[in-house]
């Protein structure tokens, strides 16, 4: 029996029969500084260069689900990305863009559900059908216990909001992808290749379930569940880590689940380049590095792909640096003739055999967490942080003991040198955003405010799908951190229980 081609189960090869010759991927740079209308500038310049959608960076307070006036927020705000703390903030990001046009993705989590309701109500102000919207919420809280921590309120009400953003995108939002289930953080806090996979295909898994007890059919949502895989230095390991990916959720999803649409089956992923590859020493040498994981990627199969800027171990991406980094997809897109083939590997017996181990490896921890009762269950234990705190660890040890080599750092140059330009973020966003919130709250109807934030408390106290009353609360101009500050009374705030 032949093996099975690009486009066909459990797609191995590839999701698509021809996969980039018929349309590359989307080159989705992601970005986000200082304030809505700096990012705004940021984005037309993307996109005027050739980028083919958006991505947006958050900054932590919003990250965190505070505003940009609250104290916790000082020194904080506009430096990992853009600070949105209301409706307005979301109109001026996207200020002459339209949003029925292009796709958007956001990485946002604890606050996603406040976050896309934000993007939903300056879709419709621009006139947008919620039906032509298409884009990606990150939305994926599991592996913030897990790796990245930037949670907010205890598991399971945790997972009552992501499963209610899928609910409503699956009946209102039809296009729109209500979670990317991300394993990038987790390869960023120090895990291997196959505890990246098994742990998000795992996330997946628990993000299924939730749903399905929440009474939505399996094909109803399924085609909408995209994932977010790293792209590390392992040239092979990391293109073995897709090809088994993809066979692995096919045969989950069609076996496990009996879901029968094909759709389903499909595992759609994004890629980003690896943030913490990125070296201060020898700063240029990260243009290589990223060229290198970013071919990986496509030679993997992904759906869309960021590459990272040669400065990022110092700062958020210069302009030039961002361009220069989206140059590189495009010299990947239209000079080598990477996308003439849609799975030029395929049938390389190194490969194979790498993809089988990484395919058996991550099924093994897979039928592990099942065995301790699901994910939610595996992070109470620690389980999931245990293993990365290991692996992180030993890939330590093994760079100071000079085992693995990272060029320009323990071995050959290690000159410190900076690159030309680097991008610097002052106080001036905060200024210019504790202005706007004084104003919005001073000029807004507060007595609406408060009736929408009174009957969010309700439907959070109860077990109604909590969207319809989030997206009261922003068209009334209620705040990022207004809306957060209700689910946290509710819920109550999580705390980490160490892993010894």
């Amino acid at each position: 029996m032949s093996e099975p081609l690009p486009g066909e189960f459990p797609y191995t090869r590839g999701i698509h029969r021809d996969m980039y010759r018929s349309r590359l991927w989307t080159m989705r740079q992601f970005s986000g500084f200082a304030t809505a209308t700096e990012t705004n500038a940021r984005y037309r310049e993307l996109l005027a260069q050739g980028q083919t959608g958006l991505s947006v960076a958050f900054d932590l307070p919003t990250l965190m689900g505070v505003d940009s006036d609250h104290p916790t927020a000082l020194g904080e705000v506009g430096k990992c990305g853009v600070a949105i703390s209301s409706l307005q903030d979301m109109e001026a990001l996207f200020e002459g863009i339209p949003l029925g046009e292009i796709t958007v993705s956001m990485t946002i989590n604890s606050p996603a559900a406040v976050i896309w309701a934000m993007y939903l109500a300056a879709a419709e102000r621009q006139g947008a059908d919620w039906r032509s919207l298409s884009g990606t919420l990150q939305n994926d809280i599991l592996k913030e216990y897990i790796a990245q921590k930037e949670f907010l309120y205890p598991p399971r009400p945790s997972m009552r909001l992501v499963t209610d953003t899928i609910e409503f995108a699956t009946q209102y939002v039809p296009r729109f992808n209500p979670i990317s289930i991300s394993g990038y953080h987790i390869r960023e806090a120090g895990s291997t290749a196959v505890q990246e996979l098994a742990f998000t295909l795992r996330d997946g898994i628990e993000y299924v379930d939730w749903a399905l007890e929440r009474g939505l059919a399996i094909d109803s949502f399924a085609p909408r569940l995209s994932f977010f895989f790293n792209a590390h230095n392992d040239f092979f390991e990391e293109i073995a880590k897709y090809r088994a990916a993809r066979a692995l959720w096919a045969r989950l999803m069609r076996d496990r689940y009996r879901a029968r649409d094909e759709r389903s089956w499909k595992l759609r992923f994004h890629a980003q380049t690896a943030g913490c590859s990125l070296t201060w020493q020898e700063p240029r040498n990260n243009i290589v590095r990223t060229a290198i994981q970013a071919l990986a990627a496509v030679l993997g199969g992904c759906q869309s792909l960021h590459t990272n800027s040669l400065d990022e171990a110092f700062a958020l991406p210069s302009e030039s640096a961002a361009i220069l980094a989206l140059r590189t997809q495009q010299v990947l897109a239209y000079e080598t003739g990477i996308a003439r083939e849609p799975d030029p590997f395929g049938g390389s017996a190194y490969l194979e055999e790498l993809t089988a181990e990484t395919e058996a490896a991550a099924s093994d921890y897979i039928r592990r967490i099942d065995e301790m009762g699901g994910m939610i269950a595996a992070i109470e234990r620690g389980f999931p942080q245990a293993e990365i705190a290991n692996a992180s660890y030993s890939y330590q040890r093994s760079v100071e003991q000079r085992e693995t080599v990272i060029v320009g750092v323990n071995k050959f140059g290690g000159e410190q040198t900076r690159p030309i330009e680097i991008l610097q973020i002052g106080d001036a966003a905060r200024k210019q955003q504790v202005e706007r919130l004084a104003e919005l709250r001073r000029t807004r109807d507060n007595a609406r405010v408060g009736d929408a934030l009174e009957q969010l408390r309700r439907t959070a106290e109860g077990s109604e799908n909590t969207l319809p009353r989030i997206l009261d609360a922003v068209r009334a101009n209620a705040t990022v951190g207004e809306i957060c500050g209700v689910f946290r009374e509710v819920f109550g705030a999580h705390r980490e229980t160490p892993v010894l």
